[in-house]
């Protein structure tokens, strides 16, 4: 989709979908003017109310406007960017609807940040275009369609224009352009979200690393199953005993030019499958279960996009990745395995398989590249969907300043955190009689159990953070405005790297 920024006139925008977003505080003050220049009765405002996300389909008078058709959108209170986010979302999900191909954005006007924040403004409005405008499509033939051409017609927007005052021009650009990577970054995510166990293994997820940096220049190394092995990754090695697919280590490494800012590590969970194990989840939901590797895409999808966008940070990306499954070979509950630190660990169910692989990557990713910041994302518990729902990632920190600033991020980035503790009285849930820790700790707290032990491998790092995505990274029927892999996590992440420019 191409995005772009223009000065023309509201009269002159030849568009099939003209956008007009409004606050509740200046609906009755501004939007009958416009209205009345599309010649559109301002009655219609009795229906419009202007809450974020509400939006109007209506259509101009002949000879006002050029655009076919006009969008009230609101942005609720107007206070704050993810306000704006969500319009352009809404906006971008109704033009996809209607099968247009052209839409406008009039962004001009009082806006969070005064002129300061035209370009902050201007990214989100973007990304929300690039994630309104999302369709997975591409495992559908079309072969059941009454109308095989319409079928083979390429559904949603190619283009998006950002209407702009002349003053702003420049920073508007410069955040279009920003928003535009950060949500195809997002999108790729949510390709690989959305992709079955039988389209995306271990290999197919390093494949996609591979392809990206070379596409945009950041070096991918893949290590294999000997190379798991002579590493004595323990951990990842057991989850995929069950599985007919090797496992695979990706590391991905962006470097910018001139002396980095920080050094950031970034570890995602890649669990391409998860049936539970010998553990076995129940068969209702088990195919949501193609999302469990959601982490792992989110820091796939953050390194990309802060290659593209040249951030002076370096950005180790680490994906341990293999599927769960439950044959013969599969290690079963009472089992004990050494991870890559030396560190042995009782099984205590197989189900809580993605805290292994990631311990061995946290403790490979302290050793290998001592980073100033390590953070792990994961879907990792159903415990953290219980705390806070579907909207909303846990977060885990031992530094005060890191979770501050994680925080932070997830206001700006619209993908909202909420911090958990780290109470060491929580250690003695995963304590093990014969072997050094179990990888659970019973259903209380089991989140906070879960960050405990994925603690354990950090070997005293002193900025960790662990981010639990498993609410809010996969959208079930009804749980959210739109279905499948969110992406969830590529804003936040590339929103917190911005912080240490």
């Amino acid at each position: 989709m191409k995005i772009s920024v223009t000065l023309s006139d509201l009269h002159d925008l030849n568009v099939d979908l003209l956008a007009l977003a409004f606050s509740k505080s200046d609906l009755k003050k501004k939007a009958p003017k416009a209205l009345a220049a599309a010649g559109i009765s301002s009655s219609v405002l009795d229906d419009f109310k202007a809450g974020a996300g509400e939006l109007m389909l209506l259509y101009p008078a002949d000879g006002k406007l050029r655009a076919q058709r006009v969008a009230l959108v609101g942005t609720g209170e107007g206070k704050t960017i993810d306000d704006w986010r969500k319009a352009a979302v809404e906006v971008a999900s109704k033009a996809a609807a209607l099968e247009v191909s052209s839409v406008a954005f009039d962004i001009t006007g009082d806006r969070p940040g005064g002129k300061k924040g035209a370009g902050a403004l201007a990214e989100a409005v973007a990304e929300g275009a690039c994630f309104g405008n999302y369709r997975f499509e591409r495992l559908k033939s079309g072969k059941l369609d009454k109308e095989p051409k319409k079928a083979d017609a390429k559904k949603g927007m190619s283009s998006f224009t950002l209407r702009v005052e002349p003053a702003l021009l420049g920073e508007a650009e410069k955040g279009a352009e920003a928003g535009r990577i950060v949500g195809e970054a997002q999108s790729m995510a949510r390709d690989m979200i959305n992709l079955p166990g039988n389209y995306l293994q271990a290999e197919d997820l390093s494949k996609i690393a591979v392809e990206s940096g070379k596409k945009y220049g950041y070096a991918v190394t893949v290590l294999r199953k000997k190379e798991i092995e002579a590493l004595k990754m323990g951990g990842l090695l057991a989850v995929n005993q069950g599985s007919t697919h090797p496992p695979t280590f990706t590391v991905m490494d962006y470097k910018p030019k001139g002396k980095a800012r920080a050094v950031v590590a970034l570890v995602g969970k890649g669990v391409t499958f998860d049936s539970g194990g010998i553990s076995i989840k129940p068969s209702e939901g088990m195919g949501e279960m193609k999302s469990d590797m959601a982490g792992a895409a989110a820091v796939i999808g953050a390194v990309e996009a802060a290659a593209r966008l040249a951030l002076p940070v370096r950005v180790i990306g680490l994906v341990p990745s293999t599927d769960n499954m439950p044959d013969g070979s599969a290690q079963k509950p009472g089992d004990v395995i050494t991870t890559y630190s030396g560190i042995t660990v009782e099984v205590g169910n197989t189900d809580a398989e993605g805290r292994l692989i990631l311990a061995d990557a946290l403790s490979y990713a302290k050793e290998k590249y001592s980073p100033d910041v390590l953070i792990d994302v994961a879907t990792l518990t159903g415990a953290c969907i219980v705390a806070l729902g579907y909207r909303v990632a846990g977060i885990f920190s031992n530094s005060d300043t890191l979770a501050a600033e994680i925080g932070g991020a997830g206001e700006l980035s619209g993908e909202k955190v909420w911090r958990l503790p780290l109470w060491d009285l929580y250690d003695e849930q995963i304590q093990s009689d014969v072997a050094d820790v179990n990888n659970t700790g019973g259903r209380g707290a089991g989140t906070i159990t879960a960050a405990k032990f994925l603690q354990k491998f950090t070997d005293g790092h002193k900025k960790w953070a662990h981010i639990d995505i498993a609410g809010p990274s996969f959208s079930s029927k009804g749980s959210l405005n739109i279905k499948g892999g969110t992406g969830f996590g590529v804003r936040l992440l590339v929103e917190l790297m911005k912080q240490w420019k």
